[in-house]
C-alpha cells in the first residue's frame, strides 16, 4: 500500500491554502471522471446510427429513418428522432417543428456541458490560491528573519522559502489538468453541435420529391 504521508506533510507544510487546493484536486478529478461516465451513458460518441437514419430519410424512407432512432441510444439519434417526429406531426407547422427541436437540441447541449463552469473557475482559482500561499509563505519568513536580526541561519530561511513555493506548484499542478479537461470537453461539445446542426438541415432540406412514406 502506498505511503500517504510525506504527501499530507507537504500539504501540512502549505498551510490552509494548501488544503484548500487539495479539495480542489478531488473536485476536479470527480468532475472529469463523471463527465467521462455521463458521456458514456448519453451516447455522446455514437453518431453512426443517426447519419443512418439521416440518409434514410433523405431518400424517403421516412418510417424506417424514425424507426432506427426509436428508442435513441445517443445524442444525436435523440435529436434526429425529435426532427423527424415534428415533421411527420401534421400539427405542426414547420417553424413550430423546428422549434421544437431547437428546444431539445438546447437541452442535450447543456446536459453535455454541465460541470464546464466548475472547471473553468478551478483552472483560474488554482494557481491564485498557490500564489497567495507563496506569499503568505514568503511574509512568513521574512518575518522571521526579521526577528532573528543577524544572527538568521539561511537554511532556515531557505527551507520557509521552499514550503511557501509548495503552493504555486500544487496550485498549477491542480489547474493545468482542469484546463486540458476544460478545453477537450468543450470541443467534444463544439463537436456535438456542429453534427446536430447539420443532421437537423439535412432533415429539413431534403427534396420534396424524396418525400416518402
Amino acid at each position: 500500500m502506498t505511503d500517504l504521508g510525506p504527501l499530507f506533510g507537504m500539504i501540512e507544510r502549505g498551510g490552509v491554502v494548501m488544503w484548500v487546493i487539495a479539495a480542489m484536486s478531488v473536485l476536479t478529478l470527480a468532475l472529469i471522471f463523471w463527465k467521462l461516465w455521463r458521456f458514456a451513458v448519453t451516447g455522446l460518441w455514437r453518431k453512426a446510427q443517426a447519419e443512418q437514419a439521416v440518409a434514410l430519410w433523405i431518400v424517403g424512407q421516412d418510417s424506417a429513418a424514425l424507426l432506427m432512432v426509436t428508442p435513441a441510444s445517443g445524442v444525436r439519434s435523440r435529436v434526429v428522432a425529435q426532427a423527424m417526429t415534428a415533421l411527420r406531426d401534421p400539427i405542426l407547422s414547420q417553424d413550430g417543428a423546428r422549434d421544437e427541436i431547437l428546444r431539445v437540441a438546447r437541452r442535450e447541449l447543456n446536459e453535455a456541458r454541465s460541470g464546464l463552469r466548475a472547471l473553468d473557475l478551478i483552472s483560474t482559482i488554482a494557481p491564485l490560491l498557490g500564489l497567495l500561499g507563496t506569499v503568505l509563505g514568503m511574509i512568513t519568513a521574512f518575518q522571521a528573519l526579521q526577528a532573528t536580526g543577524a544572527q538568521a541561519d539561511p537554511t532556515i530561511l531557505a527551507g520557509g522559502i521552499w514550503e511557501a513555493l509548495l503552493t504555486t506548484a500544487a496550485g498549477m499542478a491542480v489547474a493545468i489538468p482542469a484546463g486540458v479537461a476544460l478545453v477537450w470537453i468543450e470541443s467534444l461539445t463544439d463537436g456535438v453541435q456542429a453534427d446536430l446542426e447539420d443532421l437537423v438541415t439535412q432533415i429539413f432540406t431534403r427534396d420534396p420529391a424524396g418525400k416518402g412514406v
